[in-house]
Parts: C-alpha cells; structure tokens; sequence
C-alpha cells in the first residue's frame, strides 16, 4: 500500500522535470538526442504514474515499472547536464522501499545508483564531491522511506493487536456471562424445580387420598386445578434452565400454546390471532413479548372474573405490537397491573419494553382491562 503522501509527491516531481526538460537543452525532438530525451520522459511519466495507480501490484510487476523510471531518469541526466532528471529516481526509489520486499527495493537502489553515476560522469565536468553527496541523497531517501514503512507496519501491527484485544475481553466477558448462566440454571434446577416437582407429587398423592375418601367434587376440581399449576410451573421453571443454558428463548411462536395453557388451566375462553409477516426480534425482544403476555394472563386469572381473553400479535411496517385484553363479566375493584409482585411483574416488562426502545401499557377498559406491548423495528 502506497501512502497518500507519496502520490502527490511524485506527480509534482514528473510534472516538474517535464517542464524544465522543454527549457533545457537539448529538448525534447523527434531526432537524436532531442528523441532520447522524448523517449525519457515518456518512459518516465508513465512508468511513475503506472507505479501510483497500481498500489496492490505484485512485486514482480511493479519492480520492471520502477526500474524503467529510474533508468529513464538517468537517461535524462545524461542527455540534460543541467536538467532536473535526477528527481525522477526519488519517486521510485522511495516506492521500491515503501512496497517492495527488501531484497528487491535493494535492487532498484542500487540501480539507481550506478545508473545515475555513469550518466553524471558521462556529461559534463561535473565535481566528484557533487556526485556523491546526489548519490548520499538518494540512499537518504531510500532509508527515510524504510523507517516510514516501518512505522506504519508497526501501526497496522498495534492495531492488530488492539482489535485481538478487545476480541479477548469480549470473549472473556461472554465466558464469565455464560458461567454466572450455568451457576443460575443449577441453582433453579437444584432449588426450584425439585421443589416443584415435590409439589406435583404431593398434589398427585392428595388427589388419590380424595379420591378413596370420597371427597366432594369441588375439593377435586382445587386439586386438579392445583395439580395443572404446579407442572405448568415445573415446565416453566425447566424451560428458564434451558434459557439460561442457551437453549431456545421462548418468544410468539408459543403464544398460541399459552392461550391454549391458560384456557385449559381458568376455563375462561382464550383467542390469539397475528397478522402482518413475521420478522426477527432477537432473544431480547421474543422473551420480552412471551413474559408480557404470560404476566398479563396471569393477571387477568388472578384479578379479574373474565368472561374471555384475547391475544392480538401485530407485526406493523415500523415495529411490533403485542394487545392482551380481558373482557370481564364484573369488575372486583382490585385491579391492579402489577400482579402480587411475585415472578415476572408488569414493573420488570415495562424496564424490558424501554431497553428495547419500546413501551408498555395496562389500564382498563369499558369492558375489561388491557396490556399493551409495542416493540420498535
């Protein structure tokens, strides 16, 4: 890669020694000398812009390209004593070091060298000191142009590193997240889901004591109903596992199950419809729309005599929107959005719906109650 610095550069040198070559004599012609010098700064010209606009050229391209600029330019010092030619080496010479491998930058180097000190001492009496400190400023040049490569391979290299850096401590940041994720669903599994589990098969043995006693259908009916809780709850609980484990996020591709779930476990009739096509809504967003309409049937199950349920997922051109709403047969002047507190509160799905630059909403109705979730594209 050529730097920017050396482009402009090398097209004001061109420029130059094109210029000063008409006001130099011999100039520029059709016979003889004045051909030579023609044929020099063409050769010239286009082998140093070639050399520019060719910055991905492999060396075994590019390096024919710079030898034919500074033998040109040497050309020029031969045929125009007192022309400007010798500037045409500097441009090549600089971009042989800045791009080429060492061996072959060394190469044009000491090609420009030898070529430039036989032109100069083939032209006029030209002192010796004057030819040496030329030949000292173009090896300057050369070495200023490895130390500025150098620098940038260093950049590019510190770069590198920066960016493996913060690849690392990404990694290491996902790793402790993973970590405190499997600690979680241990402790869940080891807490939460034996004690559930107990509790169905405490239920299931309360059942078969009603049973053999007699007892009366309604106390069947509590148990049952119990009963259906408590593995509802168990299948929650394994399903949080398998969330924090990276397992499947539960999101709209359940919500018709948990209708169905609720309208088995309350009797209260439970709809769900979705229109528009369905689109990605990251983990974040398919569990924010699940726990939204999971917290809002519940609700409606403890604070509310229903007489229906209805799930609303529209998938809008800017955004996605979730309507959860109860049509009531009476109102028992306790509603309050927020649940009991316990487990997945309306307060903890309005701080998901804000993280996802969304909003939520709970308020009554004229017939019933009504959660809204609307989740920005």
């Amino acid at each position: 890669m050529t730097p920017r610095w050396i482009r402009p550069l090398a097209v004001c040198v061109v420029g130059f020694v094109v210029t000063a070559a008409f006001q130099t004599q011999p100039g520029p012609g059709l016979h003889g000398v004045h051909l030579a010098v023609s044929v020099a700064l063409v050769v010239l010209a286009v082998a140093t812009i070639a050399a520019m606009r060719l910055p991905e050229a492999a060396p075994h391209v590019l390096m024919p390209i710079l030898l034919a600029a500074v033998i040109a330019s040497a050309v020029l010092v031969g045929v125009q004593p007192n022309g400007p030619g010798f500037l045409g080496v500097f441009p090549a010479v600089s971009a042989a070091a800045l791009r080429l491998p060492r061996r072959h930058s060394a190469v044009v180097l000491v090609v420009a060298i030898i070529s430039l000190a036989v032109a100069w001492s083939l032209g006029t009496n030209r002192p010796v000191d004057g030819i040496v400190l030329n030949e000292f400023g173009v090896i300057a040049f050369y070495v200023l142009s490895l130390f500025a490569r150098r620098y940038r391979e260093s950049n590019v290299r510190a770069q590198g590193l920066i960016v493996e850096l913060e690849e690392s401590r990404a990694a290491l940041a996902e790793a402790a997240a993973l970590g405190e994720r499997q600690r979680l669903a241990r402790e869940m599994h080891d807490v939460l889901a034996h004690s559930l589990s107990g509790l169905v098969l405490n239920l299931e043995s309360a059942r078969l004591l009603a049973e053999r006693d007699g007892a009366e259908p309604e106390v069947m009916v509590s148990i049952d109903r119990a009963h259906h809780l408590a593995k509802n709850g168990l299948q929650e609980a394994r399903r949080a596992i398998r969330m924090l484990r990276g397992d499947e996020v539960p999101g709209p591709q359940r919500l018709a199950a948990l209708a169905a779930e609720f309208e088995d476990d309350s009797g209260v009739k439970c709809t769900f419809d979705m229109v528009g096509p369905e689109r990605d809504l990251g983990s974040d967003g398919r569990l924010t729309l699940y726990r939204v309409a999971q917290e809002a049937l519940t609700n409606a199950r403890k604070h509310a005599h229903a007489q229906r349920v209805e799930l609303f997922l529209a998938y809008e051109p800017t955004g996605t929107r979730l309507t959860v709403e109860d049509i009531a047969i009476g109102d028992d002047g306790d509603r309050s959005p927020e649940g009991d507190g316990a487990g997945y509160g309306l307060t903890g799905m309005r701080e998901r719906a804000a993280l996802l630059g969304g909003t939520l909403t709970a308020e009554p109705t004229e017939a019933g109650f009504r959660v809204e979730l609307w989740v920005p594209v």
